[in-house]
């Protein structure tokens, strides 16, 4: 896994959600990527039922990444991280007198994945509750796990369909410039999707009927 940028899309003006995903799909095909498969990212909420001193409950994010089958991240508000293996869902529920699942807040990322040269490119549309919330875009540069040897190359990549979409540089590398992006855990490229979902949880979209 090499450095990792994940952002929201915006809706086109006059489109649906589906409409826009379509578009994107085709200026992809269009620059010669080739689909290869689909992905899937979710995270169930968490609320802490212990309260330390009087303390506001903390929240616990479980995160799960279709690129890594075999184990799930769990993120703590504020942090750590700890990454694990799957069943640390069965381990949630036997630790229902500690967490409980905030019923109705999971979030969903589900889209088609392109490989263009060196660029994985993966579209996904959010849903929460069946209702969807937003357009996500996740670009990876495979060969390099330094931001700052890779970022402007990356922003000329995601240019060429996004135009003036492109995002800045995501607020987790901008601790460590120089620093190596997290490859092996994808704990960096998680954070990431975290933020997007925590932003469009608060927020309801025009066109967001599913067709």
């Amino acid at each position: 896994m090499g450095v990792t940028c994940v952002c929201q899309v915006p809706v086109a003006e006059g489109k649906s959600v589906q409409q826009t995903v379509d578009i994107l799909h085709k200026k992809l095909e269009q620059l010669g990527a080739v689909k290869q498969g689909n992905f899937c990212v979710d995270c169930e909420t968490y609320q802490s039922t212990v309260n330390a001193g009087g303390q506001p409950s903390k929240l616990l994010y479980v995160m799960h990444n279709s690129e890594f089958p075999l184990s799930c991240l769990a993120l703590f508000e504020g942090g750590p991280c700890l990454v694990a293996d799957t069943n640390f869902d069965v381990l949630m529920v036997k630790l229902k007198t500690h967490f409980q699942n905030a019923k109705g807040h999971k979030v969903e990322c589900r889209g088609s994945r392109y490989r263009y040269c060196d660029f994985l490119i993966k579209v996904g549309t959010v849903t929460m509750s069946s209702s969807v919330r937003g357009i996500s875009v996740e670009v990876e540069y495979c060969p390099c796990v330094v931001p700052g040897d890779c970022w402007n190359l990356m922003k000329e990549f995601m240019l060429s369909f996004l135009g003036n979409n492109v995002p800045e540089l995501p607020t987790v590398f901008a601790a460590k410039p120089e620093g190596l992006f997290a490859p092996a855990d994808s704990v960096d490229t998680m954070t990431q999707y975290l933020e997007l979902f925590n932003k469009l949880r608060k927020l309801q979209i025009t066109g967001s009927n599913v067709h």
